[in-house]
C-alpha cells in the first residue's frame, strides 16, 4: 500500500493554498494528494456531489448506478485511491480471470465460451483456455500468437503508434475477422470505448501489454460491491473533509487567470471576485477544459476539444425472477456487450436487476429509450433462456454522451500533460496524457501527476508528497512533471 505524508517541519500556517476544479475521480485524487502533502486545498464542484460520471440514483425503489464501471488488477493507483478513502474492503476482486463469453443461436442456448487463465506465466497463462475458444475457428485460433507476441513486444513510446488503427495492425499480423470480433475486440471495446477497427494502436497496445500479455494475474476483473455513488463520492467526500480540505458542491468555476504575483484567481459565478490560489489544478472533462483554461496554458496547436467523444449507454432491466447464474458475462453479436448483475448492491428485494453496458454506442445515440430497453429485453432473452418467460418489472436507459476522448489515430496530440505551461497551473483528467486510455487508472493517475505538476511548477516543493509502501515507482505514475 502506497502511504502519503508530510514533513513534520513545514509549517500548516505558511502552507499553499490549491484550488482543485472538478470533483471527479481525477480531482478527488488530486485534491487528497495535495492535502496528504500538506498544502491547504479547496475543491470547486459545479454539481451537487462528487465522482464525476461515477455516479448513482434511485429509480423506481432501486439504487441504480448510471453505468457500470470495472477495474483490473493492474489498475493500481485506483486501487490505492479507493483504500485511501477507505472503500477498498467495498470491492470484489476475482483471484482469477474468468469470463463467461455467450453468443446467441436462434431459437436455442447461446454458445459458450470461456476465457479464464490459468496458473502459468504470462503469455502463456491465456494459452489453454484459447485454445478451447469455440468462438473463434480453430484455423484462425492457431494464428492468435502471431499477434500476441509481436504486440507485446511494441515500444509503447513509439508515436507512430498512435498513427494507425488496432485493426490494421491485426490485419497485418494475420487475425481474421472472426478472430477480431471475438477476441480482440471483446478486450478493446470496453477497456478503449472504440472498436479495433476506430482504436489507436497505441491505446490498444497498452490494454493488452499492461492488462493480459505481461503480468499473469493483471487482468483478474474487478467491481463493487456498493453503488458508485457511495463508493466513490460519499466517501470521497468525506476523506477529503477529514483530510481538512474545503470543498464546495454546486459551484461552478467559469475562469482561470494568473496574477502578476505568480498566484491564480478562480472566476466563479458567483461573481465575487472569486478565490486567490498559489496552484490550481483544473480537472475538467476534455470537451469543457478549454473554456477555463487561460489560453496560453496550452502548446500551440494543442485542442482538447478536438479530441471528440465516444458515449456509452447502459440499459437497466428488472426481472421478476433470476434469469443470470453468474456476477457477469459478455455478449458476442447482441447488443447485450457485457452485462452486470447488481441485484444486490441495488437494494433489489425481489427478481434479478441486470445493468448492460454498451460501449462505443454511437449506434445507440439516435434511439428512441424504449425501443432500446425493448431491443435489450429481446437481446437479454437470446442470451438467457429463462428471460423469454419473465417478466420485466421495469426498464431504465442512462445514457453518457461525453463518457470518454474518442481515442482514435492522432488523438495523442491533443491530450495535453499534466503540467501546463503556466507554472503553478495543472490538468487532470482520463483524457490527458497519461499512456493509459480513458479509464477510472488514468483519471487517478492524471490528479496525482497534476497535484504534483502543479506543486512544483508554484514553487512548493517542500509539500510535494512522500511516497512510502511497497509498489514499485514506476507503478504509481505520478511524477510527469517536465522539469
Amino acid at each position: 500500500m502506497r502511504a502519503l505524508g508530510h514533513d513534520t517541519n513545514r509549517d500548516p500556517a505558511n502552507a499553499p493554498h490549491v484550488v482543485v476544479v472538478g470533483g471527479g475521480l481525477a480531482g478527488m485524487a488530486a485534491a487528497l494528494t495535495c492535502t496528504d502533502a500538506g498544502a491547504r486545498v479547496t475543491l470547486l464542484e459545479k454539481r451537487g456531489r462528487l465522482g464525476g460520471l461515477t455516479w448513482s440514483f434511485t429509480h423506481d425503489g432501486l439504487v441504480m448506478d448510471n453505468g457500470q464501471h470495472v477495474f483490473l488488477r493492474c489498475c493500481t493507483a485506483y486501487l490505492d485511491f479507493l483504500d485511501r478513502i477507505g472503500s477498498a474492503g467495498d470491492v470484489f476482486l476475482q483471484p482469477r480471470l474468468d469470463v463467461t463469453v455467450l453468443r446467441p443461436r436462434a431459437g436455442g442456448q447461446p454458445q459458450t465460451a470461456v476465457l479464464r487463465r490459468g496458473p502459468g506465466r504470462a503469455p502463456l497463462h491465456l494459452a489453454a483456455s484459447l485454445s478451447r475458444y469455440s468462438l473463434v475457428p480453430p484455423a484462425q485460433r492457431a494464428l492468435i500468437g502471431l499477434a500476441a507476441i509481436p504486440l507485446a513486444r511494441l515500444d509503447l513510446e513509439d508515436p507512430a503508434l498512435d498513427n494507425q488503427t488496432f485493426e490494421a495492425w491485426l490485419a497485418r499480423h494475420f487475425q481474421g475477422q472472426e478472430a477480431i470480433e471475438a477476441l480482440w475486440d471483446l478486450i478493446c471495446l470496453p477497456t478503449v470505448n472504440l472498436p479495433a477497427r476506430e482504436a489507436s494502436l497505441a491505446m490498444a497496445a497498452k490494454v493488452f501489454q499492461t492488462g493480459l500479455l505481461t503480468e499473469a494475474p493483471a487482468a483478474d476483473i474487478g467491481w463493487s460491491r456498493l453503488p458508485l455513488g457511495v463508493l466513490h463520492g460519499e466517501r470521497g467526500l468525506s476523506a477529503l473533509r477529514k483530510a481538512g480540505a474545503t470543498v464546495h458542491l454546486g459551484t461552478a468555476a467559469e475562469k482561470v487567470g494568473s496574477t502578476p504575483e505568480g498566484t491564480f484567481r478562480i472566476f466563479t459565478a458567483a461573481g465575487d471576485g472569486g478565490l486567490q490560489a498559489d496552484a490550481v489544478v483544473i480537472a475538467l472533462p476534455h470537451n469543457l477544459v478549454e473554456g477555463v483554461l487561460p489560453p496560453e496554458a496550452l502548446r500551440k496547436g494543442m485542442r482538447p476539444s478536438q479530441l471528440a467523444s465516444s458515449p456509452i449507454v447502459n440499459v437497466h432491466v428488472h426481472f421478476d425472477r433470476q434469469v443470470m447464474d453468474l456476477p457477469f458475462v459478455a455478449g458476442l453479436g447482441t447488443q447485450a456487450q457485457w452485462v452486470f448483475d447488481r441485484t444486490a448492491a441495488s437494494g433489489a428485494t425481489r427478481g434479478q436487476y441486470l445493468a448492460v453496458s454498451v460501449s462505443a454506442a454511437d449506434s445507440c445515440a439516435g434511439v428512441a429509450s424504449e425501443q432500446l430497453a425493448s431491443e435489450t429485453v429481446a437481446s437479454l432473452g437470446d442470451l438467457f433462456p429463462r428471460a423469454r418467460h419473465a417478466e420485466v418489472l421495469g426498464s431504465f436507459v442512462t445514457r453518457e454522451q461525453h463518457a470518454t476522448f474518442r481515442a482514435s489515430p492522432g488523438s495523442a496530440v491533443h491530450r495535453a500533460p499534466q503540467r501546463t505551461l503556466v507554472p503553478g497551473l495543472a490538468v487532470a483528467g482520463a483524457w490527458t496524457s497519461t499512456g493509459w486510455p480513458p479509464t477510472m487508472e488514468s483519471a487517478i493517475r492524471s490528479g496525482r501527476a497534476a497535484a504534483r505538476a502543479a506543486l512544483v511548477g508554484a514553487h512548493q516543493r517542500a509539500y510535494m508528497p512522500l511516497a512510502t509502501g511497497s509498489r514499485k515507482p514506476e507503478d504509481l505514475s505520478d511524477t510527469q512533471e517536465a522539469e
